[in-house]
């Protein structure tokens, strides 16, 4: 993970390069804008010191149509910027929150262990909004106030060097203010980022659990720890405050300051017949055209040091491994059949505590393969390593001959399918959820695999059928129904490979029966890895391995294992008895 911060000449790179087009247009447009605004202050010397005094009614109403013209010249202009850059800026914020889901979609299961779901969301849609201000209309702004302090000061200088350089003081002493808080401001910001993405993760978390809350009359807890979640981000929230707050009362003092001086030497030298009272007001609107891009700098710095805060939390996900390197899985599988080989293979979640110890099985092409054991003891592990969920630390897993850790994952699991003990249902119909591994999947195509799964049984009975909404995660459904579904959806993907994890875990007798044919159907000339605690529904396999401490205890058929009287014989008598 990349330690480096995002710059603003890196950000101006990626972003704004690209977009010079569209930029320029914008800048344009705002010189346009900035030079019409200017029109008024200069016109009112010529009011003053020359159209009034010479009670000119024809110059008046010329003057006064010069500057209105102007006026709308600069509302149009404006308004024609924040259009373009705008809408720009939120497609850049689409793309860019397109770019990083993909991302970390493509990153491995173990990332995903150890972030919640709900902190993810907030790095996608969250950390990257910044962004709007780099090529919406704060880099603009900022290029824009620039140009008009620049113009204003040199018109300040011409009227009166004296009151100018009495201006300055103050203003180079606010921005060396202004940018110690940036300094300040930039790691307060990232550290929002995470704070954010923790809340929004608990939060999350809740929501999905709140049946397990209520269950536990637990909602005061959950309230008090959502409670300190949001506290820690009020206090971040304040200590930026706190800065930006320093920041603009400093400039109001300063520039106020500034202000109270020109009165007392513009007075003084109108008196003294130096300064016309038009140049007097024009020195005054011109100080304002000049202070006020310092002042919205100051705001604009705030938004862009917020941008590069959020670019530098989204830079640590971009510069990730992803999950199928190409640069390390350059093997592509055209025609997978299916032989799966475990060499000494071993793998652990934390560094020496080994799950799986030096496992060695073949998996022959259509072969079934079932995995027994008690809780914990690695099966599910086995059958992560088969699915290159995770990858052996030390060992060698072969698909077809071919080393697992160089195929390209993509080709690999185009013909895997995965049947879990609580398999996700994504909200929608029951007929999305099949048609998931293969949405233009044919009609026919799909009556076969709600009838391999035996789904019309119970979809029969609902009035929109398969066309039946699910809710959140399925939450309308029986478990037994939920698990048929999952079946059907991996019968549709129709893969080389099947990992079934206690399929017929969540089903009834009758229901059992059912999907335990259909298995046998889905299971015909597929390598099949069963995890089973259920053993009256492995008694085909062609080979049985008895999981124990991550090591294979025993191996065998059902009847081998059964007369061998070892810990197979004493697992499936003890479930007889049940």
């Amino acid at each position: 993970m990349s330690e480096k911060k995002v710059t603003i000449i890196d950000a101006f790179k990626e972003f704004v390069w690209p977009r010079k087009g569209i930029v320029l247009v914008g800048l344009i447009l705002i010189v346009i804008s900035r030079l019409a605004s200017l029109v008024l202050p200069l016109k009112s010397k010529e009011l003053l010191d020359e159209v009034i005094p010479n009670k000119d009614m024809d110059a008046l109403i010329a003057l006064v149509m010069m500057v209105a013209g102007a006026i709308l010249v600069s509302a149009l202009t404006s308004f024609a910027l924040t259009r373009l850059l705008s809408v720009e800026a939120q497609l850049l914020i689409s793309k860019l929150r397109a770019k990083v889901q993909k991302q970390i979609l493509s990153l491995p299961i173990s990332y995903f262990d150890n972030n919640k779901s709900g902190a993810l969301v907030s790095r996608i849609m969250s950390d990257v909004e910044g962004v709007r201000n780099l090529i919406g209309t704060g880099l603009v702004q900022l290029f824009g106030g620039t140009i008009t302090a620049i113009i204003s000061l040199v018109l300040l200088i011409n009227i009166s060097p004296k009151m100018t350089l009495f201006v300055l003081a103050p203003v180079a002493l606010f921005a060396v203010i202004a940018l110690k808080a940036f300094g300040y401001i930039r790691p307060i910001f990232r550290n929002r980022g995470v704070i954010n993405a923790e809340v929004t993760g608990r939060l999350t978390e809740s929501l999905a659990g709140v049946r397990v809350i209520k269950g536990f009359n637990a909602e005061a807890q959950e309230n008090v720890t959502f409670e300190k979640g949001v506290d820690r981000l009020f206090q971040n929230v304040k200590k930026s405050l706190t800065a930006t707050a320093l920041m603009t009362s400093s400039s109001a003092f300063l520039l106020g300051m500034a202000s109270v001086g020109i009165m007392g030497i513009g007075g003084m030298m109108i008196i003294d017949g130096t300064l016309t009272t038009g140049d007097f007001l024009s020195f005054t609107l011109l100080l304002g055209f000049m202070i006020a891009p310092i002042v919205q700098m100051s705001n604009i710095g705030s938004q862009l040091t917020e941008a590069l805060a959020g670019l530098d939390r989204t830079q640590e996900i971009m510069n990730m491994q992803p999950e199928d390197n190409p640069l390390e899985r350059s093997v592509e599988l055209t025609d997978i059949h299916g032989d799966i080989s475990f060499n000494n293979v071993s793998f652990s979640y934390e560094e020496g505590k080994e799950v799986v110890h030096n496992i060695s099985l073949e998996a022959k092409q259509g072969s079934v393969t079932a995995l027994v054991g008690s809780s914990g003891s690695g099966k599910s592990t086995i059958a992560g390593l088969v699915s290159s969920f995770i990858n052996p630390e030390s060992g060698k897993i072969t698909i077809d001959g071919q080393d697992l850790s160089k195929v390209s994952l993509n080709s690999y699991r185009s013909q895997l399918g995965v049947v879990l003990q609580d398999d996700f249902l994504f909200e929608g119909t029951i007929k999305e959820n099949i048609l998931f591994p293969r949405p233009n999947a044919s009609e026919e195509q799909l009556k076969s695999a709600v009838k391999a799964a035996y789904v019309y049984e119970f979809t029969d009975k609902f009035e929109d059928g398969l066309e039946t909404l699910i809710g959140e995660r399925g939450v309308k459904l029986s478990g037994g129904q939920r698990q048929r579904i999952a079946i059907a959806r991996a019968v549709l993907a129709n893969p080389r490979i099947l990992i079934l994890d206690e399929a017929t875990s969540n089903l009834d007798n009758e229901s059992e029966a059912m999907i335990q044919e259909s298995l046998g159907e889905l299971m015909k000339g597929r390598t099949t890895i069963v995890i089973a605690h259920r053993l009256s529904t492995i008694r085909k396999a062609d080979q049985i391995l008895v999981i124990e401490d991550g090591r294979i205890a025993e191996q065998g058929k059902h009847d081998e294992l059964i007369a061998a009287e070892g810990r197979y014989h004493k697992l499936f008598t003890y479930q007889s008895r049940i």
